[in-house]
């Protein structure tokens, strides 16, 4: 029924034994018959084939009128009404495939609510290729598994019980992979592209202060702008506007004002991470774990002196020839060579872009800025110039009193749930203020 849940199990394996049955029986009539042909495999055996490419270590023992489950390495096994839930629910849906008529059209509502991620994509190129008389639809809210059918993509936009289901197709020429293009389509709220990944606290943080935007990450600075740039000019996705935001990483006041032209915000810190070496921030988680008057000031100032301690010469190092690096780099990135057309005139054209490139004075002038962070005790200077994301151990150990890991549990739980609301206010008065253009 279309209105109405399936409850159809037990007629499917009525329907798989009764093929079983039938095919058996020709098999005997024709070897009675004098006929030795191959048999033709039952869809019982098409079942357990697949069956067990998907799950190597579960095999299928199906008898005449019994189906059990063997554990791959032992002597143990159950009975097939023992199944888990995925382990059914894998059964059943190749059991449907095989089990429909010919040439028809089988769609599929969600099949990501019922088998594990790990074997979505290979369970369907399996049915896929063993049907391959029958047309497949899947409506899935699972991005990942739709970029990975080879097919068309359809959006489902908006729904009117009136007029019907608004449907656009996914384009292929957006400048993104099929996931982000879908992602963006799908989306009735502006886009904020931002450093990090799916897992980092890159996106606790900013889903958190930005609920207004659908966060998405893209990795590094560079992926980031070139995102912003694609959306933004991109004539399929201008129905919904984009912004992004970038680490400090030292912009110049030129760059980082040429970055606001392009749609792409800075951060007051060199890393996410750092944002809770902020001041206003340390006070805040300081506060919410009960701290008050002389106790704070002491906290916050041990916690002071433990950053700054933690900066040694060989660390202030290190963060300065990172910061060269990504100068290096950012500087490669603009050169455009295309107007040279010999080998002469690209080595002319390279070097003459290059030149002002002074690494010296570059590693010099980062090396004084965090020297005078320190000298001046500085925390909010200090978080704009030093990256080391072992300074988020400080931040648990001296202000939540607990390790890391059990700190950025709790931080991530804290702002996916709003449970510190003033944590919340706090990192939204130090982040940017971002408009959707």
């Amino acid at each position: 029924m279309a209105t109405g849940l399936l409850n159809d199990f037990d007629v499917l394996l009525q329907a798989l034994f009764a093929d079983q049955m039938n095919k058996t029986l020709r098999t005997h009539q024709k070897v009675r018959a004098g006929d030795t042909s191959p048999a033709e495999m039952t869809k019982f055996e098409l079942l357990a084939d697949i069956w067990q490419r998907l799950l190597p270590n579960r095999r299928l023992v199906i008898s005449g009128d019994d189906i059990r489950v063997q554990v791959a390495g032992s002597g143990t096994g159950y009975s097939a009404k023992d199944m888990s839930d995925g382990e059914r629910s894998v059964f059943y849906m190749i059991g449907q495939v095989l089990a429909a008529d010919p040439d028809l059209l089988l769609i599929f509502d969600e099949p990501e609510l019922h088998v594990h991620r790990s074997i979505m994509a290979k369970l369907w190129d399996e049915l896929e290729a063993a049907r391959p008389d029958c047309a497949f639809i899947f409506i899935t809210h699972d991005l990942e598994f739709a970029a990975s059918r080879i097919a068309g993509k359809f959006l489902i936009r908006d729904y009117d019980p009136t007029a019907g289901w608004t449907i656009e197709p996914v384009p292929e020429d957006t400048g993104f992979d099929e996931e982000i293009a879908t992602l963006i389509l799908g989306s009735r709220r502006a886009i904020l592209f931002v450093e990090g990944s799916k897992t980092s606290l890159d996106t606790a943080v900013f889903r958190c202060c930005y609920p207004e935007w659908t966060v998405i990450p893209r990795g590094s600075c560079e992926e980031v702008v070139h995102s912003v740039v694609t959306m933004r000019a991109n004539a399929h996705l201008t129905r919904v506007t984009c912004s992004g935001i970038v680490d400090a990483d030292d912009y110049s006041a030129e760059e980082i004002t040429r970055l606001g032209d392009l749609g792409v915000a800075v951060l007051p810190v060199s890393e996410i991470e750092n944002l809770f070496l902020l001041p206003d921030i340390g006070r805040t988680i300081a506060l919410h774990e009960g701290y008050r008057g002389a106790d704070l000031n002491d906290r916050l100032d041990t916690f002071r002196q433990a950053v700054i301690a933690d900066v040694t010469p060989a660390s202030a190092a290190s963060a300065v020839a990172r910061y060269c690096r990504r100068r290096i780099d950012r500087t490669l990135k603009k050169i455009d060579l295309s107007g040279a057309s010999t080998v002469a005139d690209i080595a002319a054209e390279y070097a003459a872009k290059t030149s002002a490139l002074d690494v010296a004075a570059i590693g010099a002038a980062a090396t004084a800025r965090i020297n005078a962070a320190i000298a001046g005790q500085d925390l909010a200077e200090l978080a704009k110039h030093y990256d080391n994301k072992g300074l988020m151990a400080l931040v648990a150990r001296h202000l939540k009193n607990t390790q890391l890991g059990e700190f950025e549990m709790w931080l991530t739980r804290a702002l996916r749930n709003n449970l510190v609301p003033e944590l919340t206010r706090a990192l939204r008065r130090v982040l940017p203020e971002i408009r959707a253009r």
